[in-house]
């Protein structure tokens, strides 16, 4: 999450590998491996959603509502427009896609990654707490792109909260359910022969024979997903607070000019 968004620019390429990991599981370091290994632009959710224009924005919310209202053709229709020319695909909202993902790229593998859910779950709650602002859907509504956000936000909860009512196979806290329900369930979701289920800590080795690609030199990249969506909530804050303060600014000085005219009457 973070940096630039990847903006296709050969909308005939197709999404080869869907990095199935729930966020905090290392979806930011995915993505710059595969988007090295394929020589091609990687959607990663977040950095797309956060970044990107406005009406990019707008067609993943579409993309929720005609699922939720059972419209197929749709669903299909305008998740292929928003991934056109992607090599791959990693983060919310494309997670939440996963069966129509399959559907339109049935020659996509797919690559669960896993993280101890302990480690996941600290990670996570540092980024909840950072990020947790009551007033958030009240300023993005002015800010292109943004304000689609806290819809999109709404319909990532209703997806955890239904991975939350799953029973777990085993025993776990509370607080671990969505990520070990999640790994579960991707793995009920694909055949096995298109899934590979790693750490990151593998390194490069079962990811390149997985996609049949060599091995490149030095190290899989890494990038810190925490750190990042950090640095992404502290940047919103502050083009949030330059806005209104420009906006309120013009409004006074707007304000004070009509009020001296009407003054001088």
């Amino acid at each position: 999450m973070g940096g630039v968004p990847s903006v296709p620019r050969d909308p005939s390429r197709k999404v080869q590998v869907i990095c199935a990991g729930y966020a905090r599981t290392g979806t930011s370091t995915m993505a710059l491996a595969v988007e090295q290994l394929l020589d091609g632009p990687f959607l990663h959710g977040g950095t797309q959603v956060l970044n990107r224009e406005d009406a990019y924005c707008k067609k993943w919310v579409q993309i929720y509502e005609s699922k939720a209202r059972g419209d197929r053709p749709t669903t299909l229709s305008l998740l292929r427009e928003v991934t056109a020319g992607f090599v791959g695909v990693a983060d919310m909202p494309p997670l939440d896609f996963i069966p129509e993902l399959m559907e339109l790229y049935p020659e996509a593998k797919v690559v669960l990654v896993e993280r101890d859910p302990e480690r996941w779950l600290e990670s996570l709650m540092v980024v909840s707490r950072a990020s947790n602002k009551p007033w958030l859907p009240y300023l993005v509504w002015v800010v292109p792109g943004w304000r689609w956000f806290p819809s999109l936000v709404m319909h990532y909860g209703r997806s955890a909260r239904r991975l939350m009512e799953l029973e777990p196979k085993q025993e776990v806290k509370r607080g671990t359910k969505l990520l070990i329900n999640w790994n579960n369930l991707v793995k009920e979701m694909v055949p096995p022969e298109k899934l590979l289920v790693m750490e990151l800590k593998d390194g490069w080795a079962p990811l390149c024979e997985f996609l049949d690609v060599p091995v490149p030199d030095g190290p899989l990249p890494r990038a810190n997903d925490t750190e990042a969506a950090l640095q992404i909530s502290k940047e919103v804050t502050r083009r949030l607070a330059q806005i209104w303060c420009m906006a309120l600014g013009t409004a006074a000085v707007v304000g004070y000019g009509a009020w001296r005219t009407w003054m001088t009457r």
